[in-house]
């Protein structure tokens, strides 16, 4: 859960407001009117559960008067078949809240279930630690990245505010990897680390050489890693290296088995498979 209730909540009217509009649920209300149940949300498949508290947010934001119980909880491994949370109430706002909140549950749950799957590969060939990166849903980023920590990545940086990332275009923008990182010490000092993203085995000699506190390898091969790796040990400074670069699970065995800090993969958030879970009703209670 993001550390801004406020954040959530704005989220979360604006999704609602996407259902409903101002007409709101016209099935739901058409078919009930104070009649309450129960209902419980199941998990179709194997996988690790992240949103469960944003799924209590929910239904809540719908209708405060809904009971639930939370069975499972984030991070926790789950298989098709087990329940994950119980809800008691209106049916009505039962049935108004079900798509919004199976949206979130399924959509962090899945990106908890790659985000483990990617550090099982990982920890199996070496110490290298999964990153997420900025290729979020817009909207989503907050609950994307505590999904990821869900399932037992690390988080590179949140935004564009936090740490310094001197890519591709500012570099060549600037003059040269020197250029750049000189004046964002001029501007900052070292309030901030400033990572600089290197195309080749150069850039990371002049990067060290500028002082950069992270290196990026943007898609260069294992063998250049290795070097670059090298030329770090040269330096006997400990400065952390991440490799990116449309990174699969073949690719991870290879990488992650030469010694790198960290490898960044934009699939954790951007193209994750949603995990399958359902609203079954359980009965009326009047």
């Amino acid at each position: 859960m993001p550390d801004d209730p406020s954040f959530l909540q704005r989220l979360l009217e604006l999704s609602l407001e996407e259902d409903l509009d101002s007409a709101g649920d016209i099935t739901t209300q058409a078919v009930f009117s104070q009649q309450t149940g129960g209902a419980k949300i199941v998990a179709r498949e194997r996988g690790v559960l992240s949103g469960t508290r944003v799924v209590q947010e929910v239904f809540h934001t719908v209708d405060p008067g809904l009971t639930l119980r939370i069975l499972r909880n984030d991070s926790e491994a789950v298989e098709g078949g087990d329940c994950i949370i119980e809800v008691i109430g209106k049916i009505s706002s039962i049935l108004t809240a079900e798509r919004l909140a199976l949206n979130f549950l399924g959509y962090l749950s899945g990106v908890a279930t790659k985000t483990r799957h990617y550090q099982e590969i990982l920890s199996a060939v070496g110490d290298t630690q999964i990153l997420d990166t900025r290729k979020t849903i817009p909207g989503l980023r907050r609950l994307s990245k505590q999904a990821v920590r869900d399932g037992g990545g690390r988080n590179h940086r949140m935004g564009l505010y936090d740490m310094v990332m001197l890519k591709d275009n500012h570099i060549d923008a600037a003059g040269g990897i020197r250029r750049a990182v000189d004046a964002v010490r001029q501007v900052y000092g070292t309030k901030f680390l400033i990572e600089v993203e290197c195309r080749s085995l150069e850039d990371v000699q002049q990067a060290l050489d500028a002082g950069a506190d992270w290196i990026m390898l943007d898609n260069m091969s294992p063998r250049d890693c290795e070097m670059a790796l090298s030329l770090r040990q040269d330096r006997g400074r400990v400065v952390p290296f991440e490799a990116s670069g449309d990174m699969d699970e073949e690719k991870l065995r290879v990488f992650g088995s030469l010694g790198l800090d960290y490898i960044s993969a934009g699939k954790l958030t951007h193209s994750v498979q949603t995990m399958n879970f359902s609203l079954q009703f359980t009965g009326a209670l009047d």
